[in-house]
């Protein structure tokens, strides 16, 4: 794994000084185990995918098919993600994850199910998609359980707010969809608002809503705990359809 292309890039003001940018995540490396890092050290070089802030990916070369790729931001520990691509052998799957032991969870886990589907990279989720993804490239983006930051004054740091919705329908092709789930009420009612306000989408709630949980989103241990303490889970789905 490239130490170098994995570090998030900073970006500077005309006179030098760093550019404060609110990010939607904060950096907690924790341990890596010994098996996630044997993992980031053999399997990067055929799963893993390294940042160039100049390079558009060929998915037809990433994958040596012309299936229809799959975007997940945020992957955790890679658990659900890795099911999903199992699931569905036919379709290719990218994965974008800050947090180096889940991505090493992650690799660890594709290699025992055997999987050539999944890409993994470990990356700002949004210099990313700015530098890397091609316009209309997308058949569906999703994005499970992310930090809700419920503190009012941390609002601002959700990653699902208008402009960054934007940017993800200009990387969806027409007719791709945008997949989010939160077990926070608050944060499901955010962005729904959003959502809803975002011009090219419509929703595939038939009440203009939350969807029930497809059967294609695996449930994880965490939901199913969440679920048995009462907790609730809503996803949503938006079509691009311009």
């Amino acid at each position: 794994m490239d130490q170098k292309n994995n570090m998030m890039t900073s970006q500077f003001m005309e006179d030098g000084r760093p550019l404060r940018q609110i990010r939607s995540f904060v950096l907690r490396q924790g341990r890596l185990t010994k098996g996630q890092e044997q993992a980031l050290l053999t399997l990067w070089s055929t799963l893993g995918i390294d940042y160039q802030s100049d390079t558009k990916l060929d998915f037809s070369q990433v994958f040596a098919n012309n299936n229809k790729v799959t975007l997940e931001i945020g992957f955790g520990m890679g658990a659900s993600f890795v099911e999903m691509a199992k699931n569905a052998p036919t379709e290719n799957f990218i994965g974008i994850e800050v947090h180096q032991p889940g991505v090493g969870a992650c690799l660890m886990a594709a290699e025992q199910a055997e999987l050539s589907n999944i890409r993994v990279m470990c990356h700002d989720a949004v210099e990313v998609l700015n530098n890397m993804i091609a316009d209309s490239s997308l058949a569906k983006v999703q994005i499970f359980f992310p930090d809700p930051w419920h503190k009012a004054k941390h609002n601002k740091r959700r990653i699902i707010q208008p402009d960054f919705v934007q940017l993800l329908k200009q990387k969806l092709a027409i007719g791709g969809v945008l997949h989010l789930a939160t077990d926070w009420q608050h944060y499901a009612e955010h962005m729904l608002e959003v959502l809803i306000a975002a011009p090219g989408f419509i929703n595939l709630s038939s009440d203009n809503s939350y969807i029930p949980r497809p059967g294609s989103r695996p449930m994880t241990k965490f939901e199913k705990r969440g679920l048995n303490l009462g907790h609730g889970v809503w996803d949503l789905q938006f079509k691009r359809v311009e």
